[in-house]
């Protein structure tokens, strides 16, 4: 691992730990503009571990989408949010939803991370933050840990900035049911 990894490693595991211990800033002090709510999110393809290698909003027309930004695989705070999704995917899955994680991690990363987490949703890398920078959720060279609910006919219906990864499913799956039981 180069210097340049493990410094980067380091920073991003501080992001994670501070976010324990503060209370989250407003997102737009930190990772810029959220997109509006209720309007069409943010199209995205970005490369996976996955299936053919990308992932296009687009594919999960007809489907919810659940997509969360998060700093760094293997951190405290990314593994404790990626497992409890885990946890819950069975419960995503029969409310018609499907989990994307993104964040600058590469796709070797995310598929070791996959492997070790036994995670059985797609993560995406947004290596250049692009996507991220497009959902407010970027800052300088990792992602924030931002989650957005998207309708399926790809309206953003949920934005959440104050994260905490232990609770965190639990929170998303609440205002999954709550925007399904209004349509």
């Amino acid at each position: 691992m180069s210097l340049q990894s493990l410094t980067l490693s380091f920073l991003a595991l501080c992001l994670s730990l501070l976010s324990f211990l503060t209370p989250a800033l407003p997102a737009h002090a930190l990772g810029g503009p959220l997109p509006p709510l209720n309007q069409p999110a943010p199209e995205f393809t970005l490369p996976t571990n996955t299936g053919d290698g990308t992932i296009a909003l687009k594919d999960y027309r007809g489907k919810w989408v659940v997509a969360y930004f998060y700093p760094k695989d293997f951190t405290p705070g990314c593994t404790l949010e990626a497992r409890r999704f885990q946890a819950d995917l069975p419960k995503y899955l029969s409310r018609n939803t499907q989990i994307l994680g993104i964040s600058a991690d590469s796709v070797d990363s995310h598929a070791e991370f996959c492997d070790s987490e036994g995670l059985k949703f797609p993560l995406l890398a947004d290596e250049d933050g692009s996507v991220s920078k497009a959902y407010g959720s970027w800052l300088s060279f990792i992602s924030l840990r931002h989650t957005f609910i998207i309708d399926p006919d790809g309206l953003l219906k949920a934005t959440f900035t104050a994260v905490k990864p232990a609770i965190h499913s639990t929170e998303v799956l609440a205002k999954l049911d709550e925007l399904q039981g209004s349509n």
